[in-house]
Parts: C-alpha cells; structure tokens; sequence
C-alpha cells in the first residue's frame, strides 16, 4: 500500500508539472499574437517600461513576411516559458544520474529504485510550487495606490500632443507617424481594464465591440480552452502603473500605435467547484505587455496585437 500511495503521488506530481500551465491567463494567455499592419513583424522600439522590447508574433493572421528587428537573419523565436520547470527538472535529473554513475552508484543512485525516485520527483515539485509563492510574495505584492489615475501615460512621461519624438515612430523607410493626443491614451488604458473585464466575464460580444476580429478569435479560443479544463480565470482590480509610447504611424488608410504598459491586476483561476487552482483571490500580480491599437481615420482604438516584453 505504501508503494502503491508513493506511486500515485509521483504520477500526480508529474501530471501536474507536465500539464500546461495556468499562469499568465490573463487576457492573451500571456502570449504574443496579433497584428501591426505592415510593421507585425519588425520589432517596435524599445522605452522605459520595456527597455528590451517585445517577442515576436507566435500567432497571426498577417502574411509572414520577416523582417529585420528581432535578431536579424537566423533569428529563431523564443520557446515560451511554460517548458522552463520541466525543462531544469528534467536536465537536473540528467545531470544527477551522470554524476552517479561516475561515482560508481549507477544512474539514479542504484538502491534508489522507482519509488525513490518518484518520492524525489514530488520533493522537487513542491519545493517549485514553494519557491514561485515566495516568488510571487516578493514581487507580486499589492502595489500602493497610484497618484494619477486616468491620463497616467502623461504623468509618466508620455509626449504631448505634436509630432512623435525622433526614433519612436519614424524609421527610415517606414510608414509616416502621426501625433498621439492624451485623450488616446486614456483610451488605451480603458481598452486595458475593459478588454480585462470582458475577458474574465467570458463576454465575446464585449470583447468584439474592443478589438479586431482577429483578436477575438484568439480570445475565443483560449477562453473555451479553459471551458475544456473546467476552470475559469479572471482578472480584476487592473491598474496601470506605467505606459509609454513605442511608436504610432498610419499606413492604408489606418492608424496604429503601439504602447508598452506595466500592469498590476488580481489574476486568479478556479475550477468548476470555485476553488483556487492558480494565482492568488487577495495577491497582484504584475505583468508588462506591449499593446498595438488600431483605428480608422476618425474612428475609435481597438486592440489588434498583444506582445510579451522581453
């Protein structure tokens, strides 16, 4: 009976990390994916909330045309960082039988055996599940309350109303930028917090009236993944801790700019019965995104691209 309890709680411990994580499932899943009209696949610059700029698209429905601006020819796309724990869990388990068999104890410590060797895989699964909470509790903390409100990108250093800054829009070649207003970013904040809401309330037509149909079918689909597994995320109490502006053009008839925003939310998944599987109900949680909105000529903005920071 005890082995039969050691192995069942190795397997669960497996399953569990080999699962897809429920991490970042936030609006976007915490993934890269969308449109920038002709700039979807040039990097936009870099600014102070994301001074390393922003991962490729893995996703969208944009013609694949590379350009350069993410690394140049050979670049190969970043592997998301779901893989990393499986990733280290696996290449210390190789590293560990190597260095038993040069120490003469065979591959997994010789008397070891299966069971052992499961107990040892639980040990370290939780003692990840202990390292991200500390993790989280450091630096995932209720930030203080902010000191602008609406309007934050200004108060941040965000340009005024004129021509976009040298190097923020305007390359060599490139589209024509056009002026960013404060009433745009307030708007980009809206769209942050309502795009948010909707997505927690499972709320497509919400979410169509905020963002392309190309983004909502993203949306769509990672909203019935979590219909599959049986939980459900939601993201609350939104607040915009810093935004700047990367770059703004118009190109056929379109305008677009680009905004790279640090965020503090409330991120937290549940299964069906209401319990927490992931996140935290009381904890925030901080994530900085690069958002690209799109609107026509006298229109309004809406979402039509997500990308991860570096």
């Amino acid at each position: 009976m005890r082995r039969t309890s050691a192995l069942i709680s190795g397997l669960a411990a497996l399953a569990l990390a080999m699962s897809p994580g429920l991490a970042e499932a936030r609006a976007g899943d915490g993934g890269s994916f969308g449109s920038r009209g002709g700039m979807t696949y040039t990097a936009p610059p870099a600014t102070r909330t994301a001074p390393y700029s922003a991962e490729p698209m893995q996703r969208s429905m944009t013609p694949s045309a590379p350009q350069p601006g993410y690394g140049g020819p050979g670049y190969q796309q970043p592997m998301r960082s779901g893989g990393g724990f499986m990733s280290g869990l696996m290449g210390g388990l190789i590293g560990a039988g190597i260095g038993g068999l040069l120490l003469g104890h065979g591959f997994l410590g010789g008397g070891m055996g299966i069971f052992g060797f499961l107990g040892m895989l639980l040990q370290l699964f939780l003692l990840f599940i202990i390292v991200r909470w500390v993790y989280r509790l450091v630096t995932g903390g209720r930030s203080p309350a902010m000191a602008g409100g609406p309007g934050l990108f200004a108060q941040r250093g965000m340009p005024g109303p004129g021509p976009l800054p040298s190097g923020s829009g305007a390359r060599p070649g490139g589209p024509p930028p056009i002026s960013i207003a404060p009433a745009d970013y307030q708007q980009f904040e809206q769209l942050l917090q309502g795009i948010q809401a909707a997505w927690s309330a499972h709320d497509l037509a919400g979410l169509q009236a905020m963002a392309t149909p190309e983004m909502v079918s993203y949306f769509a689909d990672q909203l019935s993944q979590q219909v599959s597994r049986g939980v459900r995320n939601t993201v609350t109490d939104v607040r915009l801790e810093s935004g700047d502006l990367s770059q703004a053009w118009t190109e056929q008839g379109r305008d677009y700019a680009t905004v790279a925003m640090r965020f503090s939310m409330i991120d937290v998944t549940r299964d069906a019965g209401g319990r927490v599987v992931d996140g935290s109900a009381v904890e925030h949680v901080t994530a900085t995104e690069i958002w690209t909105f799109v609107r026509s000529r006298g229109g309004r903005w809406i979402l039509s691209a997500i990308q991860q920071a570096r």
